[in-house]
């Protein structure tokens, strides 16, 4: 009994020692990082490389950020939607989306993207944007979740919901009119199709400077994207001035627009083939001339150099070219490579293991362009696609960066003369300058046109409401 009874109290006195090493350890490590300051001059159990690592995540703290209130309203609903499209297309999507959410008064569940288009990306929002930032910067404006709640989750997962594509080119009150009733009802809707479903003009000044506020804050890419996309840069800055030329002459493109000037035989074959794989490429017979005249094709890289050139772009500037795989390969770049042999592209500026992780993810990959293009101090798109559109709105909200819109239909005609000897260099040269004196980026207004929406100047490439100094120049040039 002696022996059993001497065994329980060492038992308890090591157990009582124990307890105290551990709380006295767990004491002086939140004395290093917070406790009294007495406790600040006892020895650490960390080790140096601990503590260092201590001292350099301290160093990187930054302010708590403050939020934006969250809004209190009255919840109609849910609305979940699918873009489509690339990059931009789902980018200026997304804008239109929560405006339309905000003015319904419902909650946005964060959009799915396109994983199904040509370029086959299984990007999700949160791999391209920074999806925190875009729930939280948009709380005053409109409840976002990343998902739905679990009731009516299960309800969409046993395909009780109603799906459907919006008119295209519809005034916000189409939404409240058609949209807002059948979510009502059916407490979700689902959108799957969301391209070009707001107009451009007529909507509350409120509408569009919500569009704004989405594209030029809300939708920011994600850390990694941003990082690398200071890198290039930064890069391309320790070097000199750089001009972003989007230059959309990869093969899908030309398939898709049947634009083949320059091409040869089985080049044209080839992308005729192309063109007829694809089911939901609608147009099939194109003549390419006619649509070259009509300045409906992008420019090809010769008609690139020798308008760069007849714009006197100084040839020692870096050219970085934004765009994918260029058809044709090297024979097609020859001329402008030698016109403006200061070419640089992301895969030449980085390393092949800094871009792994974009490799085969089209939508980050622009993302990284669409970075550079706004940092440039100049872009010239060849095309009026998505991209060129929307970077063209952006430079304008950063205060009128240059940004060179290219009238292809006058530029191919001139073109056409100075190759045929009817117009000498010096006429080419100054035909081509005066067509682009006032299409420098600089304030203008949008074309309206009534009833014909999709001929209208577009909301992204030049949202004027949210321009303040494209007023003053409107009212200083009607005086």
């Amino acid at each position: 009994m002696l022996s059993k009874s001497r065994m329980k109290l060492w038992m308890i006195r090591l157990t009582t020692l124990v307890l105290l090493w551990i709380c006295l350890v767990q004491l002086m490590i939140l004395g290093e990082t917070w406790g009294p300051r007495v406790l600040k001059g006892w020895p650490s159990c960390l080790s140096q490389e601990s503590a260092a690592v201590l001292a350099v995540k301290s160093s990187r703290e930054v302010p708590a950020r403050v939020l934006p209130p969250k809004r209190v309203y009255r919840n109609n609903g849910y609305l979940m939607v699918s873009c489509n499209g690339g990059l931009n297309q789902m980018r200026s999507a997304i804008c239109d989306m929560v405006a339309i959410a905000r003015y319904l008064n419902v909650t946005l569940i964060v959009p799915e993207l396109d994983k199904t288009s040509f370029w086959a990306d299984p990007s999700e929002f949160q791999d391209i944007f920074d999806l925190d930032h875009f729930i939280m910067s948009l709380r005053d404006e409109v409840r976002i979740l990343k998902e739905l709640p679990p009731r009516l989750k299960r309800r969409v997962e046993l395909g009780v919901i109603h799906t459907m594509a919006p008119i295209s080119w519809s005034d916000i009150s189409y939404y409240h009119n058609q949209i807002l009733p059948l979510i009502r009802k059916y407490k979700v809707v689902h959108l799957n199709r969301t391209d070009a479903r707001l107009a451009n003009n007529g909507q509350p000044v409120e509408i569009q400077k919500l569009r704004c506020r989405v594209n030029f804050d809300a939708l920011k890419f994600t850390p990694q994207i941003e990082e690398l996309g200071r890198k290039v840069v930064r890069l391309l800055r320790q070097e000199g001035p750089f001009m972003v030329l989007h230059l959309r002459y990869e093969m899908d493109m030309l398939a898709f627009s049947g634009c083949t000037q320059g091409c040869n035989k089985e080049e044209v074959e080839e992308l005729t083939r192309m063109r007829y794989a694809y089911p939901w490429w609608k147009e099939k017979i194109i003549n390419s001339d006619l649509k070259r005249r009509d300045g409906l094709c992008p420019l090809t890289p010769e008609e690139t150099a020798l308008t760069l050139r007849a714009l006197d772009i100084d040839p020692s500037i870096q050219v970085y070219i934004a765009a994918g795989e260029i058809y044709g390969g090297e024979r097609r770049m020859a001329s402008l490579a030698a016109a403006y042999p200061n070419l640089a592209r992301k895969e030449t500026l980085l390393e092949p293991s800094e871009l792994r992780f974009f490799q085969n993810h089209s939508s980050q990959m622009a993302a990284l362009d669409y970075l550079v293009s706004l940092e440039s101090d100049i872009f010239v798109p060849t095309y009026d696609g998505n991209m060129a559109k929307v970077v063209e709105g952006h430079r304008r909200y950063l205060g009128y960066k240059k940004t060179i819109l290219l009238d292809r239909r006058h530029l191919v005609d001139l073109i056409d003369q100075h190759n045929a000897g009817s117009l000498t260099w010096d006429e080419f040269s100054t035909a081509v300058k005066e067509a682009h004196a006032e299409r420098m980026g600089n304030p203008t207004k949008r074309l309206i046109i009534q009833d014909r929406p999709k001929e209208e100047d577009y909301f992204y490439s030049n949202p004027r409401e949210c321009l303040e100094p494209s007023y003053k120049d409107e009212a200083s040039s009607s005086m």
